[in-house]
């Protein structure tokens, strides 16, 4: 008798289109590994993709998410990266190992798990092995499925290419899985954190995590928030989670040749500044598409280095991913997992 699995799926776009089906487990190919899937986290991209398809050309029958961590249950021929029973988890943009991205500048590379490739929602994954990443030893397999996505990119902007330095303050913008994420790693390398949100009661939370300064920017100027925290010297690092025209309060509120890394479009796709302040203060402003393997394996040593622990909101069965997405509408205090065991 054919072994079986669970499996979301969609044959269009769109929410209504989501369907939970038992379809054949696969089998893995010359230099595939096959992989039991523990946890899946979700990002907002995947609800976008979901919901809008976000311009990708998607396969048919599309499985959505990109975020995993389980345990190799079986090799492919030629596989000499992991074993069964090793734990692994996914990487987001497989192709990209090391060093520069590939693409060119008319098309960007943005081949992804849960996009261009088939995503992670089922309880057996095949791909080829290049495309997992040892899970850290520090972490059980859900903690693990929050880093491809999440917490590489924020490790990607504040370390990779942020070169963060002891003493410098970091700006992280709400207390969603990246914002967490990058107030933990800031932490963790001896930087003081300020924390931007609309609720008092998350921004107790997130100075339980670490954080040095919390400020309810539904109750005041953020960026005058800032002036008054830093003595007018700015922060050094800004993590741009909103998007849109909130970079613009980013140019302001950033130091002098600070850096800003934009990760968010909660506020929309175009971004928006002042040129006055961006003239005159020279900051770096950096674009983080996530990052690559070497860079998460690196996140992952550091993890077990530091006892960096992920922030999980809420846990639901793979059965109730329609809670899990309204769970993420509402917006989460760090991550929201799919559990599959």
């Amino acid at each position: 008798m054919t072994e079986t699995m669970r499996r979301w799926s969609m044959p269009a776009i769109g929410r209504d289109n989501l369907k939970l089906e038992t379809v054949a487990v696969p089998e893995p190919g010359p230099g595939e590994i096959r992989v039991k899937v523990s946890a899946a986290s979700l990002n907002y991209r995947d609800k976008l993709v979901i919901e809008t398809g976000m311009g990708l050309t998607l396969p048919d029958p599309f499985v959505p998410a990109s975020d995993m961590a389980g345990v190799v249950d079986a090799i492919g021929s030629g596989v000499s990266r992991f074993k069964p029973g090793d734990r692994v988890m996914s990487i987001f943009k497989p192709d990209w190992i090391d060093a520069g991205d590939n693409g060119n500048a008319r098309t960007p590379a943005y081949k992804t798990l849960g996009g261009a490739y088939q995503g992670v929602l089922a309880d057996y994954v095949v791909f080829p092995q290049d495309w997992f990443a040892a899970s850290p030893q520090s972490l059980d397999d859900a903690e693990a499925s929050t880093l491809p996505v999440a917490g590489l990119t924020a490790w990607f902007a504040l370390i990779e290419l942020g070169k963060l330095k002891a003493g410098s303050t970091v700006l992280v913008q709400g207390t969603g899985g990246v914002a967490l994420f990058g107030l933990q790693i800031a932490k963790a390398h001896g930087a003081n954190v300020i924390v931007t949100s609309r609720s008092d009661g998350k921004l107790e939370r997130a100075k339980a995590l670490g954080a040095d300064h919390g400020i309810n920017s539904s109750n005041e100027d953020w960026v005058e928030a800032v002036y008054r925290i830093t003595g007018d010297e700015g922060a050094d690092h800004i993590l741009e989670i909103a998007g849109g025209p909130n970079l613009g309060q980013s140019i302001r509120a950033v130091a002098v040749h600070g850096k800003i890394s934009v990760i968010g479009v909660f506020e929309g796709f175009e971004v928006a500044g002042p040129a006055a302040p961006l003239l005159l203060k020279s900051p770096v402003i950096q674009g983080i598409s996530v990052g690559h393997r070497r860079s998460l394996e690196d996140f992952g040593r550091a993890i077990d280095s530091t006892g960096i622990k992920p922030v999980i909101d809420a846990r639901y069965p793979l059965e109730d991913l329609h809670s899990a997405l309204d769970h993420l509408d509402r917006g989460a205090f760090g991550k929201i997992v799919i559990d599959l065991n």
